[in-house]
């Protein structure tokens, strides 16, 4: 009887672990998308932002929550639909940005109250330390700038219109997804004490200038008397990169530029100290994956330096230490994101956090000895975390998604380096299925990623899930080729002019070593790719025939008819040194379409009609020469989304097309 006993309970861990299910599609759409975090002024409260994917209403649900910093108690949500949780400096209110306006509301969730009335709506509020001012964003008609009735009149003269044709005059007239209209996003900062408006940013500019993500683009100093932000200065924003710091007065006047590159300047920060402003530079103009740097500005003396002048790595992110003697900062280095930190003199770098993950959203608390921080990696999606910041191991303060996990194997991403063709070290990530036996043969999707300067890492991912892809019963590989962020700023820029050359190369040196491996059926090999990661595989279509299936997702085809149709000019004109007329010969010798009589493998094309960045005729073009090639073939055609498939029900579908396309080629 004992022995029974001892056996069950010694059995019971690899009982539990057999008893869960393969990560799904079902399981990744259930998942509550946690970020934002902000510490509550008495360093007590954690207030952040959650998305949780509805498949009814086709969107996300965004709400705001809180947590205690001491991790006694349970997260609370506050309000819905709500995001972008930020403290009043007495901590007695948290703005948060509603359906179309900011809002406040208490801590316990109690009085929730609009705070702004704008015809043009308002979000991204940031509070003035004082408290006396939001800095929000609108999008305003520039005649009219913060002028509300005016705005107002212009916004009722738009609902008469007898027809919604477009007027264009100049370039950038569409963006990511958008067509431009007649608004603008501007800066606006107001009283509350009476409400008044000042239009930060007047003019045709689009402030904060578009991004992907990383750090506000816009801050107040500390004694709230300015505000810095970055505006594309440009004479032709569609053909540069020349994002300007600038500063102004918090009620309004002349912006002054302080910053100098003729690259990108973005993210300022002002330290808590106020003797500095530091920002995030590029110093190469028209090109958007240059390696950023941290600029810091003696605010007194105007004078710049870069502290992190030597690290040949991308800074993705920073914040001030508490004391203003440090920048604490995150970069991408070979598929994880650690917080390292450096004085503001310079000099050498310290990890903070770091880990088999990715590490991002720091932040203090007042009396610096505590530093909150969002935590990811390729088996976990973020979750918000606390540390020491004298060092220590991370203790998570939310855990939102452990009861639904619980019940799925995730597979933690394993890495391996390969020679390329020229020697070049190749680093790729291997997620295995569930239940992975290496006495078996299984099929493998090759994931190949966009940019094309971009990384497979500890990230976790909801467009591009390996988990999914890995519970359905492959074994999943994520490329770093040429191109690659992490690996050093050569690394990266050995892509241009050369899209279809080394990058291919790295590509099937990696390949050839996985048909190696002995749990891979070599002969059920299939690899998939999103925008750069899409070309890519147009381009294998026409120079390998090693794939038993492809899958093309948002990819560039036609070169030549790609760069005239896209919107962020300098792309083009800095990855192929300059437009079709320029330089045909480049345009000729990498676009997929001068190949397409050597198409054989049979390949799934997906594409948003709202995608400007690689406008969807690129894909027809593509499913057009398949199927007068007699090459078998689908096409997945979204007319509602973008670059990205963001609705959930439409991710379902995407998911289930992917995963039913690979299984009809490799499945008996």
């Amino acid at each position: 009887m004992r022995t029974s006993a001892w056996l069950v309970l010694a059995l019971a861990p690899a009982i539990l672990f057999a008893q869960k299910k393969p990560f799904n599609v079902d399981a990744l759409l259930q998942i509550q998308r946690v970020g934002d975090p902000q510490i509550s002024p008495d360093g007590k409260t954690v207030a952040f932002s959650v998305s949780t994917p509805d498949l009814t209403a086709n969107k996300g649900i965004k709400s705001i929550w809180t947590v205690p910093l001491s991790g006694g108690g349970a997260p609370h949500k506050l309000a819905e639909p709500a995001e972008r949780p930020r403290w009043a400096p007495d901590g007695k209110v948290i703005y948060y940005t509603g359906a179309t306006q900011v809002w406040s509301i208490q801590p316990d969730g109690g009085n929730p109250t609009q705070v702004t009335h704008l015809a043009t709506e308002a979000s991204g509020q940031t509070v003035s330390p004082d408290g006396k001012y939001l800095v929000v964003t609108s999008n305003v008609y520039p005649e009219c700038g913060a002028d509300d009735v005016c705005n107002q009149r212009k916004i009722d003269e738009a609902k008469q219109a007898k027809t919604s044709a477009h007027i264009v005059t100049s370039l950038l007239y569409r963006h990511w997804n958008a067509w431009q209209g007649d608004t603008r996003s501007h800066l606006i900062s107001i009283s509350l004490s009476d409400g008044k408006a000042v239009d930060l940013s007047p003019g045709d500019r689009v402030t904060p200038p578009f991004s992907l993500g990383g750090p506000d683009d816009y801050a107040i100093s500390p004694d709230s008397s300015e505000v810095a932000f970055s505006q594309n200065a440009d004479p032709n924003p569609a053909t540069g990169t020349n994002n300007e710091i600038y500063v102004e007065p918090i009620t309004g006047g002349t912006p002054v530029k302080v910053s100098a590159s003729p690259g990108a300047d973005n993210s300022p920060s002002y330290s808590p100290d106020g003797k500095y402003l530091a920002w995030r530079s590029q110093a190469h103009a028209g090109y958007e994956a240059d390696e950023w740097k941290i600029i810091v500005m003696d605010r007194a003396a105007k004078q710049l330096s870069t502290p992190t002048e030597q690290i040949d790595r991308q800074i993705t992110g920073f914040t001030w230490s508490p004391d203003s003697k440090s920048l604490f900062f995150t970069a991408v280095d070979r598929g994880l994101q650690a917080i390292q930190f450096i004085a503001v003199t310079g000099g050498g770098i310290r990890q903070a956090i770091s880990g088999h993950a990715s590490f991002d959203d720091m932040q203090f608390t007042a009396d610096g000895k505590t530093i909150v921080f969002t935590r990811q990696s390729g088996s976990s999606p973020v979750e918000i975390c606390k540390a020491m910041s004298s060092g220590g191991e991370a203790v998570p303060l939310t855990r939102l998604n452990d009861v639904l996990l619980n019940q799925y194997q995730l597979t933690d991403l394993e890495d391996f380096w390969v020679a390329a063709e020229d020697g070049a070290q190749i680093q790729s990530f291997v997620v295995k299925p569930p239940g992975f036996s290496a006495a078996r043969k299984y099929p493998v999707i090759m994931l190949i990623h966009g940019g094309p300067e971009g990384e497979w890492g500890e990230m976790w991912t909801y467009r591009w899930n390996a988990q999914a892809f890995a519970g359905a019963g492959y074994v999943v590989v994520m490329v770093n080729p040429r191109g690659s962020i992490g690996y050093g700023q050569k690394f990266t820029e050995d892509i241009k002019l050369d899209w279809g050359g080394k990058p291919f190369t790295d590509i099937m040196a990696v390949t050839d070593s996985v048909a190696k491996l002995p749990y891979v059926d070599a002969d059920r090999m299939t690899a998939a790719g999103g925008s750069y990661g899409g070309y890519m595989i147009n381009w294998i279509l026409g120079h390998t025939n090693r794939f038993k299936a492809l899958i093309s997702h948002d990819g560039v085809y036609d070169t030549r008819a790609e760069a005239e149709s896209t919107e962020e000019l300098w792309f083009p004109l800095w990855e192929f040194g300059g437009m079709p007329a320029d330089n045909p010969e480049v345009y000729d010798k990498w676009s997929p379409s001068k190949f397409s009589k050597e198409f054989k493998t049979p390949t799934l094309v997906i594409h948003g009609e709202l995608d400007y960045r690689i406008p969807y005729s690129q894909a027809l073009q593509l499913f057009t020469d398949l199927q007068l090639n007699k090459v078998p073939s689908k096409l997945l055609l979204f007319p509602d989304e973008g670059h990205w498939v963001l609705k959930p029900r439409n991710s379902a579908l995407w998911y289930k097309t992917f995963l039913d396309w690979i299984g009809s080629w490799t499945k008996p």
